[in-house]
């Protein structure tokens, strides 16, 4: 072969690999995603992050999710809206954040008195729970997945001692989703607060008690600082976050690419739920060890009854103001009752005749 014939080639060769590549280019898709919580935000802000990542590593670099944080986009609690206009493909919150839009969208985050994060999640894959959100989302042309599960969220961290309804009468309390509408029902003052006003908003007097999540997360926010008095959980036994997406972004999407997303948003939300279980347990353990100061309590008997009975009181309600409320609430209550036979008979049996054997 000739030099000028062997020149030729390579040219040639170069080009095909150069047309290759604008092809492959040209095909990838690029998505932003804005979420709730602020830059480098533990544990919630991590759903995220590995979501992204699992998407560019199955795609081979053929489908890229940028994130962006509360800090960037200014809007905390704006996320739905934002999904919604298609100015963001994606979005990381919690659907509870949106009940002022619909009143349902709280559901799909957790009940007072509910399920536990595993009969949750059988719900939603199992129980018909992804068929009810997608009913309550679609019509604002959004679709909804679970983003990541806090498992059992504390009851809050208070500067008084909470004993009695009297106790909760004017109480200035950040606490959103249903609950809030549960203590608004006895004489609290309920009200919503992004994550990174929270310490201020205490510190301040702004607010008076507030829950936020669990040991995994309340440590590195400093309330035992200001609130010593940390309560046990009934508002949220399962708390999962949303994955939310433009559904005709979606539906633009090649075939491959909308599998490899809800794989990726599926494998995310378990790995949260996972490491949230380690790091409420890592951190219980330092604020027992370091900051006797915190009395961890639960509400009186007499109370909790009160609240429980408020909480179902106001259920009722709202289910017969609402149809499609009352078909969700349905099929949570039902789905529970059945699988809460099984968790009584495998969870709850074993903690009560476990006995652990002192070293």
């Amino acid at each position: 072969m000739s030099k000028s014939t062997l020149l030729t080639a390579v040219i040639i060769v170069s080009v095909i690999f150069s047309n290759l590549a604008q092809a492959s280019e040209s095909k990838r898709v690029m998505w932003r995603l804005a979420e709730t919580w602020g830059p480098n935000f533990p544990i919630f802000g991590d759903a995220s992050k590995n979501m992204a990542e699992m998407v560019k590593e199955m795609s081979n670099g053929r489908f890229i999710i940028r994130i962006d944080s509360a800090n960037k986009h200014k809007s905390a609690l704006g996320i739905f809206d934002f999904v919604k206009s298609g100015q963001y493909q994606m979005g990381h919150s919690a659907s509870y954040y949106w009940k002022g839009k619909n009143f349902n969208t709280q559901f799909f985050t957790t009940v007072p008195f509910g399920m536990t994060a595993p009969e949750q999640y059988a719900w939603f894959y199992y129980g018909g729970g992804m068929e009810l959100m997608e009913k309550v989302y679609n019509q604002y042309g959004i679709l909804s997945f679970p983003g990541g599960n806090t498992g059992n969220q504390m009851g809050g961290w208070f500067k008084k001692e909470i004993n009695t309804v009297e106790d909760l009468k004017g109480l200035k309390m950040r606490i959103p989703g249903f609950a809030g509408e549960v203590l608004a029902r006895l004489g609290a003052k309920p009200t919503n607060i992004p994550s990174g006003e929270l310490y201020t908003a205490l510190e301040r007097n702004t607010i008076d008690a507030l829950e936020w999540v669990g040991p995994s997360l309340d440590l590195r926010m400093g309330f035992h600082k200001i609130a010593p008095f940390y309560y046990t959980g009934w508002h949220e036994p399962a708390t999962e976050l949303q994955f939310m997406v433009n559904k005709k972004a979606f539906e633009k999407l090649p075939r491959d690419l909308q599998h490899i997303l809800k794989v990726a948003m599926k494998a995310a939300a378990y790995d949260m739920y996972a490491q949230s279980m380690h790091e409420n347990g890592k951190n219980l353990a330092q604020i027992q060890d370091e900051y006797p100061n915190v009395q961890i309590r639960s509400f009186p008997k007499g109370l909790m009854s009160k609240i429980q009975m408020a909480n179902a009181e106001l259920l009722q309600e709202f289910a017969a103001k609402d149809p499609l409320t009352k078909e969700i609430l349905d099929s949570i209550y039902e789905y529970e009752s059945q699988v809460r036979a099984w968790t009584n008979f495998s969870d709850r049996a074993y903690l009560e005749n476990f006995d652990p054997i002192e070293d």
